[in-house]
């Protein structure tokens, strides 16, 4: 009841919305690996235009996958080749033994999980070494590999062909498809429980790797964060990884 100002009291009116209860959808969380914040900006970007929010974690800080729908492992300097059995070659980088440490970590999680995982370029290259694979320390004699930064980081410079009835052909097509690979190691044996789904069509190098059994844990050497600016196809990618997220 309502009181007037002249002591009347008068009863109250609730109205309620006869349409259906509108539910506000809240955005999942990508954690997404770096070393360098400011190189972690593409990755970042992609993962908003698919429709969810970056959660940028690094080795300085205390990293987990707690509150998060999936794990995104980007680039970045070359794994410490004692993780896979290996000396280092002379053309390999200085490693990140903290690095490569909480990526492995945060993968184990994701994977035992089934959390949603893409891997990229370095994260590629971990996500077979997290598995029991190898990798070729140095790619001599192949200008696409070995060049320094491009001008335009999203336009493609070789083609790779992707292996029918894998979950990247599921997204972006079995077939040819140009690529902005930039690297120079490669994955040499793949680790066990992995299926190739990509390799160079130059020189027959995996680019693709994936885990069947997850419901999503899928990785390239390419850079589809950079080329998903111009190439509607690597757009799908980032689109099926945050719908993976989404779907938990």
């Amino acid at each position: 009841m309502l009181s007037t100002g002249n002591g009347v009291k008068q009863p109250v009116r609730l109205r309620f919305s006869s349409g259906p209860p509108r539910i506000t959808k809240v955005s999942s969380k990508i954690a997404v690996t770096h070393e360098d914040r400011k190189k972690a900006e593409p990755y970042a970007d992609a993962v908003r235009m698919a429709g969810a929010e970056p959660l940028l974690v690094s080795a300085d800080e205390e990293w987990s996958l707690k509150g998060v729908a999936g794990l995104l492992l980007t680039g970045g300097r070359d794994i410490d080749p004692k993780r896979y059995g290996q000396e280092p070659a002379p053309e390999t980088q200085q490693p990140n033994p903290a690095r490569d440490r909480m990526e492995i970590g945060l993968l184990g999680e994701a994977l035992d999980r089934d959390l949603p995982v893409l891997a990229i370029c370095r994260g590629h290259q971990l996500f077979n070494v997290y598995h029991g694979g190898t990798l070729i320390q140095h790619l001599a004699g192949d200008p696409h590999r070995t060049a320094g930064p491009p001008a335009d980081p999203s336009k493609p410079v070789h083609e790779v062909v992707i292996a029918p009835g894998t979950k990247l052909a599921e997204i972006l097509g079995e077939g040819r498809h140009p690529v902005n690979s930039r690297h120079h190691q490669a994955v040499d044996r793949p680790g066990h429980k992995l299926v190739i789904s990509a390799k160079s069509v130059k020189d027959s190098l995996i680019e693709g790797l994936e885990r069947p059994d997850k419901q999503f844990a899928v990785a390239v050497q390419w850079h589809p964060e950079d080329q998903a600016l111009a190439d509607d196809a690597q757009k799908k990618l980032f689109r099926a990884f945050v719908e993976a997220a989404n779907g938990r």
